[in-house]
């Protein structure tokens, strides 16, 4: 995986730095463009299901230069999240609100180059949940 790593790094935290509701906004856009996947996420409580996916941003930001973790784990995310009824679709709807919300949350710090390179590494990592889903 050819990631800009770097350039990935810098943008999520800025992100963080300034918007410590990002996950927050996420499920917020998640939830108003696609109403339908909202009772998917009813088994845990919103904060807990917000900080699962905090710490799995962070994991995933923290990894993306070890293919082997990225793959193991994102492989056997994908699994989990077959389970839970996830639709291949679903990942497509999940990029472009994890986009949009880091996009604003990072303010200044996005350009159309962090654009590009985000949208190759969710590409990317959808992938290997995917195929883990498959599996």
């Amino acid at each position: 995986m050819n990631l800009n790593a770097s350039l990935i790094r810098s943008t999520f935290s800025a992100a963080a730095e300034n918007e410590p509701r990002l996950v927050q906004n996420f499920y917020n856009l998640l939830f108003t463009r696609y109403p339908q996947v909202k009772p998917m996420f009813s088994r845990n409580a919103p904060d807990k299901q917000a900080q699962m996916l905090q710490e799995a941003l962070v994991a995933v930001v923290d990894h993306l230069d070890d293919a082997t973790w990225l793959a193991d784990t994102l492989r056997a995310m994908g699994r989990k999240h077959l389970d839970y009824g996830v639709e291949p679709q679903m990942y497509d709807w999940v990029g472009e609100c994890l986009l949009a919300a880091l996009a604003d949350a990072a303010g200044d710090s996005w350009s159309d180059e962090a654009a590009q390179a985000w949208t190759e590494a969710y590409q990317a990592l959808a992938g290997l949940m995917l195929n883990g889903a498959q599996d």
